[in-house]
């Protein structure tokens, strides 16, 4: 039986392309795609893949908070990262939640399919650039490190704050997450008060500078 893979990205052109690809390789096969993290979550549960490859920055729930929810569940699944993000932030937050490799998207193909191979045989795989930012960050890694929104915040807030970054309404929120109004308006209140903060202008620019979401979501 070949490598089954799920492939989550929110442009679909790459989703296509990448399919493509992987189909011709022997020993893989694409299952299913998935345009944003919380679908990426259910298809997941459904189909039971050996390798997802996860996009950084997707709307509704970012790869980071889908990494995290699908190893709770299925702590033997491999996530591969792949983005165009470099940033250190990305970066550390993906391989905390439990990302076994990081690629840019800018490597080959060739690079890509080696990746997969290699987690499969429980190894993690990092680019060349990705694994200097690893390096350099464990270096300079200090005792009490400064907050982050994945410290201070709970995944549910998490979750929150990021669809409001994206300018849903709370009641889209309440739908998505299948919580009442009320309940969303409770965790934006948690959220601003453990981050002082008092807008959600200023709320946007948190969740961007902490890579929950991004303007090219």
């Amino acid at each position: 039986m070949g490598i089954r893979i799920i492939i989550a990205d929110d442009h679909q052109i790459l989703r296509q392309g990448l399919r493509t690809l992987l189909d011709k390789e022997p020993d893989m096969e694409v299952v299913a795609e998935a345009e944003d993290g919380r679908k990426t979550v259910i298809l997941v549960n459904e189909l039971t893949p050996h390798v997802v490859i996860m996009d950084v920055n997707m709307p509704d729930l970012n790869g980071i908070e889908a990494t995290r929810q699908i190893l709770t569940d299925h702590p033997n699944m491999k996530i591969i990262a792949l983005s165009m993000h470099a940033d250190r932030r990305f970066v550390i937050n993906m391989l905390k939640a439990g990302a076994h490799g990081y690629l840019l998207k800018d490597c080959a193909f060739e690079e890509l399919a080696h990746a997969i191979r290699l987690v499969m045989a429980n190894k993690t795989y990092l680019s060349p650039g990705v694994a200097e930012i690893v390096v350099k960050d464990y270096i300079k890694r200090v005792p009490g490190p400064p907050q982050t929104a994945f410290s201070v915040l709970t995944a549910r807030e998490r979750e929150v704050l990021q669809l409001l970054a994206e300018g849903k309404s709370t009641n889209l929120i309440g739908a998505l997450l299948c919580i009442s109004v009320k309940t969303v308006e409770t965790h934006r209140q948690q959220i601003m008060h453990k981050l002082g903060i008092r807008s959600v202008a200023e709320l946007t620019k948190y969740a961007i500078r902490e890579g929950l979401t991004s303007l090219e979501s």
